[in-house]
């Protein structure tokens, strides 16, 4: 036999514990499914070890015995359950303010915890002065295979209340459980993100999700669609070919308006693209094509409102000319979304219903799709 503790121990909330791995378990899960209520030991590697007094020391000794010690009866309470290490042992006080290290191997113990003066520890209200023997309690591991817990003596009223309460708390969950209700718990959380993503999806896309189609486009397919949900999801529906011609469509009617279609090196490039040939120059250089734009003074200068309406003096012309580089898109809705946004920026603010009301009477197709 060797003695790992003896001495006194401070206890709070009439508790004491033995730890082998850092932190605390739930309280609920001490005792949940045992018949004592003295020496919880559901949790692996964890017990908790109830004693008479609430706060204050007692007496403590903590003993390792290489087989089963004989039984004392001298003690009043005496409760065995099982417990193994999972990690560094120690004996620890309500809220690891004191410790102990207990020297066990990492095997399987069955263990002993024995108590007197549990009662008289109890008792509230003892005179000031009185001599008090404090209760008193003794901790025995030896190796031995896991068995269920069980009361060994009962004599106080304090272990026969914790015996009872006990005993009306459920089993804690087996670990399969615990990963079952894991797994749902995770599930839950991922759900719940799912729908917030497709609430959030669907105000984004004007009050319903859009199609996979136009999911992966984004870009100017959503401000379309913010501004034309039903059109946005009939140009989807168009063919190929269609959206192509929906597209040079859209590129004229913002030149058109922007009044760009006759100067004198643009009208090339609205022919080429009507023709599906490259743009060409100055078109095959985006910086000198813009630099152009912005400083020839054959190109027309209108004004128009910004599509937010908080600017009114916006060059109508350069809102316009984004339009003509659908031209070099090679997917032909990517195309026609970003002619039709560029036209209807260039309509400015307020006045898209006009450019969109055109477009449907061009294209039967998109007649299905009148908002």
């Amino acid at each position: 036999m060797r003695v790992l503790m003896n001495g006194e121990a401070p206890v709070s909330y009439a508790q004491i514990y033995v730890q082998s791995w850092p932190g605390m378990p739930k309280e609920t899960e001490y005792f949940g499914g045992q018949r004592n209520g003295l020496c919880g030991a559901v949790v692996p590697g964890f017990l908790s070890l109830v004693t008479g007094r609430h706060t204050g020391e007692v007496g403590f000794r903590a003993e390792v015995h290489d087989e089963a010690p004989p039984l004392d009866e001298t003690w009043e309470d005496i409760v065995e359950v099982s417990f193994r290490p999972t990690g560094a042992v120690s004996l620890v006080a309500w809220g690891g303010y004191e410790s102990w290290p207990l020297d066990l191997d990492a095997i399987d113990y069955r263990v002993r915890y024995s108590g007197s003066r549990m009662d008289e520890a109890h008792r509230l209200g003892i005179p000031e002065g009185e001599e008090f023997e404090p209760d008193r309690y003794l901790l025995q591991f030896w190796p031995g295979p896991p068995e269920p817990d069980r009361v060994v003596k009962q004599t106080s009223e304090t272990a026969a209340y914790h015996h009872a309460a006990a005993r009306e708390r459920p089993a804690p969950p087996s670990p399969a459980e615990k990963a079952e209700a894991e797994r749902r718990a995770r599930r839950q959380r991922e759900q719940a993100a799912e729908e917030a993503r497709a609430r959030a999806e669907t105000r984004e896309w004007g009050g319903s999700l859009p199609s996979e189609r136009l999911r992966r486009l984004r870009g100017h397919a959503l401000s379309v669609a913010k501004l034309d949900r039903p059109l946005a999801d009939a140009l989807a529906e168009a063919d190929p070919a269609a959206q192509r011609q929906i597209a040079r469509w859209a590129v004229r009617r913002a030149f058109a308006e922007a009044q760009l279609t006759e100067v004198e090196w643009i009208a090339p490039a609205l022919a080429a693209m009507d023709r599906g040939e490259a743009l060409p120059a100055p078109f095959d250089d985006d910086r000198r094509a813009w630099d152009l734009l912005l400083t020839d003074e054959r190109v027309p200068h209108t004004l128009a409102t910004s599509p937010d309406g908080q600017h009114g003096n916006c060059l109508q012309q350069a809102m316009a000319f984004p339009a003509v580089f659908s031209a070099r898109e090679p997917d032909p809705l990517s195309a026609a979304f970003r002619a039709l946004w560029s036209a209807a920026v260039a309509f400015g603010y307020g006045r898209h219903g006009v450019l969109f009301a055109e477009v449907r009477q061009a294209f039967p197709t998109l007649a299905e799709g009148a908002g």
